[in-house]
């Protein structure tokens, strides 16, 4: 099937084009080339608009009114993924925040088991903690924190069908563990730490490839102190980026994207289950969060995730930095592609990649969304093949 996209921009590896070819078998693009003058099987006029690689996520914790951390089935996950859908995430990191080691090995089973069934977009797992550091917990709970142990490393590193990323406090953390955990193919990340900058060092050397949400809950950057953030500037590490309006200030994420660049800038949403509804309010393990004027947040002032969506991600850093939109949207997809070294099959509109795009008008608000060269529907779950 051809599919042609005119009147717009659109966006592909080798710059941007104002109208494309874009053929697709079998839910992967098997060529793109200039718009021909022969018929094609889908037209589609972006009307002025922006036709993007779809967005992939690493940080989902809920959505559709949906918590993962409350459930963990197969059913959640789709859920989760076709209310992120709607705005543009077409792969995503279901995110389990910090709870028991049972609840690690059923999401883990949760996962393997929706990318089984081929439920839409998702490519693996985000487990962030509990193995943080109390100081940094943020909403996470006190009395759930621990330390890795040789059986939640065996549940870590036994097989699985997408990938892992697991969210620690390196300076808890024996390096010897972290080495397994790569070795086993664990994707790690530092986050929720007050590791110093020597520490976070040593993890890296280590394999820590990671930040989770940078400058959030992490030791800050200071001249004679360098701390995570040094360490996240100072290496070749991928840092993923709140951009909300609440989470980080412009001017710390104009510095953040100076210092690491787009090739290790990842937008992520750090979402929860009041994203794609109009809830006031939903419960996070027995707290009352509220949602106010786009910010989920505890009584005690606690900032517990986000009402972020990847579209308004993108919008927003695109107003904050004055990057040119191709610069940002490689932000929310190929470079977290190439984190989860998926950049062969998802984050961009080429040969081989599945069909994965979304259309943005002239404001950057989401228009459609495809995945693997079918239109999304709302927020009805979608089953294609998933990118393993």
């Amino acid at each position: 099937m051809i599919f042609r996209f005119h009147n717009g921009r659109v966006a592909l590896p080798t710059g941007v084009a104002e109208a494309a070819d874009i053929a697709v078998a079998d839910g992967a693009v098997t060529a793109v080339s200039d718009a021909g003058d022969a018929p094609a099987e889908r037209e589609i006029d972006l009307e002025g608009g922006w036709l993007l690689p779809g967005f992939v996520d690493t940080q989902v914790n809920g959505g559709g009114g949906v918590l993962f951390n409350d459930q963990v089935d197969v059913e959640a996950i789709a859920a989760i993924g076709a209310a992120h859908a709607r705005f543009g995430t077409t792969s995503f990191l279901p995110t389990l925040i910090s709870d028991t080691p049972a609840q690690i090995a059923s999401a883990l089973a949760a996962v393997d088991a929706a990318i089984e069934r081929g439920v839409s977009g998702v490519v693996g797992i985000h487990i962030e903690g509990p193995f943080i550091n109390e100081v940094k917990r943020g909403i996470h709970e006190a009395h759930r924190i621990r330390r890795l142990d040789a059986e939640i490393l065996e549940t870590l590193t036994a097989p699985h069908r997408g990938r892992v990323m697991l969210t620690l406090a390196p300076e808890l953390c024996d390096q010897q563990d972290i080495r397994t955990l790569v070795r086993h193919g664990v994707i790690v990340s530092a986050g929720h730490s007050d590791a110093t900058y020597d520490e976070a060092q040593r993890a890296i050397g280590a394999g820590l490839t990671g930040f989770t949400h940078l400058f959030n809950a992490m030791s800050p950057l200071h001249h004679r102190n360098p701390g995570a953030v040094g360490a996240a500037f100072d290496s070749d590490t991928y840092c993923g980026l709140i951009v909300d309006d609440v989470h980080l200030h412009p001017a710390v994420v104009r510095l953040a994207v100076h210092a690491k660049g787009k090739d290790r800038i990842m937008l992520v949403t750090d979402a929860m289950p009041s994203v794609g509804t109009d809830v006031s309010e939903f419960t996070l393990q027995g707290k009352r969060i509220a949602v106010k004027d786009g910010v989920c947040i505890f009584e005690d002032g606690t900032l517990a995730g986000t009402h972020l969506d990847m579209a308004s991600a993108l919008r927003k850093t695109v107003e904050v930095t004055a990057l040119p939109v191709p610069d940002v949207s490689a932000m929310a997809s190929a470079t977290p592609a190439a984190f989860l070294s998926l950049h062969d099959r998802i984050g961009s509109i080429a040969p081989g990649r599945r069909a994965d795009w979304v259309w943005l008008d002239a404001g950057l608000a989401p228009r459609a969304t495809w995945i693997g060269g079918a239109p999304t529907t709302g927020s009805a779950p979608t089953f294609v093949q998933a990118a393993q």
